[in-house]
Formats: C-alpha cells, sequence, structure tokens
C-alpha cells in the first residue's frame, strides 16, 4: 500500500504544480529562443543553410568576425554614448521632477499624469512624433527655433541626429525615472528633514546629507533598469534615423538587425546579439552580488 505523503511534501508538490505554468513559459519563449541564438552562433548558417536545414559548425568564427568587423566597435561607441548621455540626463531630470512632487501643490496629481503620458506611447509612435518634430522642413522646433537662426537639419547631419535621437529617448525614459524616485523619497521619513531643518541645515545640505543618502538604493535599482531597457533599444532609433545618417546613429541593436535581415549572415547576427547581451549582463551580475553583500552586512555595518 502506497504511503501517504506528509503535509510539506503535499504543500510542496502542489506548490511545484502552480510553478509549472510558468516554467513552462519561460523554456518556451526564453530559454529554447536563447539557446537556438547560442547553437546559431557557432554554425555558418546563411539564408540558404537555413531554409535547407544543414549548417556547418564553425566554432567561434562567427564571433572573430564579428569582433574583427569596424562596424561593430563603431556600434558599441554609439551604444554607450547613447546609453550614458541617456541615463545621465534621464536620471537628472526625472529625480527633479521627483523632488518637485514630493510635495503637494495645486493639480500636481494632474501635470505628474500628463508626464507619464511619454511613458505609455510605444516606441515607434514616440519616434515618429519626434522625427516630425525635428523634421528641417515642417518640424515644430524649427518652427520655433528659426526665428532666432538656430533652425538645422538635426536628424539628418550627422554631428547632431545622436543628440536628437537621445533628446527622444530622454522624453521616454523621464517618467519612469520621475515615478521611481518618487515612490522613494515617499519613504524617507519627513522627522529627519525637519529635525536638520530646526537645527539650521539649508535646503541644499538636506538634500546632500540626507536625500541623497537616503535614496542611494533607489537610485541604483532606476539607473540599472535604465541601463538594461537603454542599451538594447532598436525602435525608437530605427523609425527616427534607421541608423543614419552615415551609420551616425546606428547603435548596436541596429548593427545586429543589419547583419540578420540585410546581410542574411545568421550565424553572425546571432553571435552579434550574444555579444549585445555582454553588458547587460555584467550590470545585472555586479548588481545582484552587490544586493547580496547588502544582505550579509551587519546591521549598521558599511557596505
Amino acid at each position: 500500500m502506497r504511503r501517504p505523503l506528509s503535509p510539506s511534501a503535499h504543500r510542496r508538490r502542489t506548490g511545484y504544480l502552480f510553478c509549472l505554468p510558468g516554467m513552462a513559459f519561460l523554456a518556451l519563449f526564453l530559454a529554447y529562443p536563447l539557446l537556438y541564438t547560442v547553437w546559431t552562433s557557432v554554425h555558418d548558417v546563411d539564408l540558404g543553410q537555413l531554409l535547407g536545414g544543414a549548417a556547418r559548425f564553425n566554432g567561434l568564427d562567427n564571433y572573430r568576425t564579428v569582433t574583427d568587423d569596424p562596424a561593430f566597435w563603431h556600434s558599441v561607441r554609439l551604444s554607450l554614448v547613447f546609453t550614458l548621455g541617456s541615463l545621465l540626463l534621464q536620471f537628472t531630470i526625472g529625480f527633479a521632477l521627483a523632488l518637485l512632487f514630493a510635495r503637494p501643490f495645486p493639480l500636481g496629481g494632474l501635470l505628474r499624469s500628463l508626464l507619464l503620458v511619454a511613458w505609455l506611447l510605444p516606441p515607434v509612435v514616440s519616434g515618429t512624433l519626434f522625427r516630425w518634430m525635428l523634421d528641417a522642413e515642417s518640424g515644430a522646433y524649427n518652427a520655433l527655433l528659426k526665428p532666432a537662426g538656430l533652425s538645422h537639419d538635426w536628424l539628418t547631419d550627422p554631428s547632431t541626429a545622436m543628440a536628437g535621437v537621445v533628446f527622444a529617448n530622454v522624453w521616454v525614459g523621464v517618467p519612469f525615472n520621475m515615478l521611481l524616485l518618487l515612490v522613494g523619497l515617499h519613504t524617507i521619513d519627513p522627522e529627519l528633514h525637519e529635525a536638520a531643518a530646526i537645527d539650521g541645515a539649508s535646503a541644499w545640505q538636506r538634500l546632500r546629507h540626507i536625500t541623497l543618502p537616503l535614496m542611494r538604493p533607489v537610485s541604483v535599482t532606476v539607473l540599472l533598469l535604465g541601463l538594461l531597457y537603454t542599451f538594447k533599444v532598436f525602435d525608437l532609433v530605427f523609425v527616427m534615423t534607421g541608423g543614419g545618417p552615415v551609420d551616425a546613429t546606428r547603435v548596436l541593436s541596429l548593427y545586429v538587425y543589419e547583419v540578420f535581415f540585410t546581410f542574411f549572415r545568421f550565424g553572425q547576427g546571432a553571435a552579434a546579439g550574444l555579444l549585445l547581451l555582454v553588458v547587460p549582463l555584467l550590470a545585472g551580475v555586479w548588481y545582484v552580488r552587490r544586493l547580496r553583500r547588502e544582505g550579509e552586512a551587519p546591521a549598521g555595518g558599511a557596505v
């Protein structure tokens, strides 16, 4: 006769059953595509071989070909410029807006809701909107700057195209930064600021010595999430410039797209796509290790 399960074993089995749909979803839509990409990256796969099903194993040749390509490193540099510029402006403006909305004022809730529209719009819509606004002939920005003689072909000039794309991405990312930072500001005990004000601390001193140190964990999380999203941005840049002019905005995600769908070098495209994951992966590993160190640190100890 079969021995009945203990209550704890029954709960474990029930928990596994509840996890099965999620595990199946991850296996189908995450694990399988990732493993197939790894397989493709070590095989010589072009359009004919993809359709015919025969692909020659070539080891790390695809990775060597990609890393020997000057266009790859050009795209890496552009991705770093795009990511760092976007993160700096998004975080700075978002933090300033979070400080503004941290205290209630008339119509504050309405203004905060309007700012969230930029984050809720699909990136394709935002990119199309900014492409129209930065248009050299009929753009809204040139219409405003023309009387001052400052009109410019923002997206067709290689020296300013990246600035235009960063500007659009900042507009998209500021509400997200503001929302998370605002939540972090509300977790700070107001009595700390009140006590510091009674002791004669100025607003700048309270910001520097109370707000910024206590906001550090939230700030690190916001910057990491911004890095993970921004480094792989494709749709916004593709809609606005398509990587041009003269490859001035061909970030790494667009390089991978061109290798895949313009030149049909699927093995090299898979290798480049996996290399695209290096920076977000390193950032994620660093963040997890940082959280682990904080969890193991003794109470009141320095991290």
